[in-house]
């Protein structure tokens, strides 16, 4: 469906919605006794496919970049880190505390959506850089009135636009995609785990999705994948 077809598609679904609606304000109150909106279906939207940045371009992030060695250089790395590393959403970066990491068993604690709570296992090198993070945040801030693991240069927790800023100014310099937004790292997190043999029930959990149905749009990639095997692989494709 052409983008065009898809726009008409979705102003005829909110005209729809908008006349059931009406019809059954109009029974309500007694005005009729059958909606005629009843046996109209809406047109059903075809799923996006979410955007991703590819692991060869997602390698060179880290390596050969070189981030700044002052504070905000090496919050900006860990930002990218462990948004890339775990999946999470901005607001649940942006909230994560201390006290929300499990040191020793590599885990992390997430409150999502609906205050759903989660756990989340990350790597021993990404436990090592956070604490290092924060014994050097100890040192830098001698008090801070929060228990945010990342904070700005001066000691306050980051806001939403300062890491939508951070994360498109490091893709810009990896990446031609159009978005750079760090819901694009969550994209990348689930796709390459995807493509890397993780089921989709486990993505699910990681992250923090109510349905399978919301988890299924990462399954494209692990099909292209396999095209590109079998292509690659079978002497009639």
């Amino acid at each position: 469906m052409k983008e065009k077809e898809k726009a008409g598609a979705k102003t005829l679904n909110r005209k729809i919605s908008s006349l059931k609606s009406f019809f059954k304000f109009l029974m309500k109150k007694g005005v009729i006794v059958m909606t005629p909106m009843e046996a109209v279906a809406s047109p059903k939207l075809p799923k996006r496919i979410p955007h991703f940045v590819d692991e060869k371009d997602m390698s060179r992030l880290f390596d050969p970049i070189r981030f700044a060695t002052d504070w905000m250089g090496k919050t900006e790395k860990l930002v990218l880190e462990i948004l890339y590393q775990t999946g999470i959403r901005k607001s649940e970066l942006i909230g994560l505390q201390e006290g929300h990491i499990d040191w020793s068993n590599h885990t992390i604690k997430v409150l999502g959506k609906g205050n759903k709570e989660r756990l989340i296992p990350i790597s021993a090198a990404l436990t090592e850089s956070m604490k290092k993070y924060s014994k050097e945040k100890k040192e830098v801030f001698e008090s801070l009135p929060h228990q945010n693991l990342l904070v700005g240069k001066k000691g306050l927790p980051l806001d939403p636009k300062q890491v939508y800023n951070m994360v498109r100014k490091y893709l810009t310099q990896i990446t031609t995609i159009e978005k750079k937004s760090p819901h694009i790292l969550r994209h990348s997190f689930a796709t390459h785990i995807a493509n890397n043999g993780a089921p989709l029930h486990a993505i699910k959990e990681l992250l923090g999705h109510s349905s399978l149905a919301a988890t299924q749009v990462y399954t494209h990639t692990s099909i292209e994948k396999l095209k590109e095997v079998y292509k690659k692989a079978h002497p009639k494709a």
